[in-house]
């Protein structure tokens, strides 16, 4: 019992560690709630990642550079996060 006992009482920081497992998947909802919300269209082909210190990544394909922009935006305005890195691109078919 004491190995988890010290488990417990490591960092919150620590990736493996339930509680920041369970933050960083609160903020990847909201922002994705947040996406449905204003109808994105392509919020299907966008991947949101949360790591333990509030960096979101946005990853994926959008229909325009609005689209890309609002979901920045909306991942920025989200509580919680530090920070927002994107990596979405712009659909040439549309």
């Amino acid at each position: 019992m004491a190995p988890l006992a010290a488990h417990a009482a490591d960092s919150e920081m620590d990736r493996g560690h339930p509680a920041a497992f369970v933050k960083d998947s609160v903020i990847t909802t909201k922002i994705k709630a947040k996406m449905a919300a204003e109808h994105l269209d392509s919020l299907k082909n966008i991947r949101v990642d949360t790591d333990a210190s509030g960096v979101v990544s946005l990853r994926g394909t959008v229909n325009s550079r609005e689209e890309a922009s609002k979901a920045v935006t909306i991942a920025r305005n989200t509580e919680g996060v530090r920070s927002v890195s994107s990596d979405l691109r712009v659909q040439k078919d549309r």
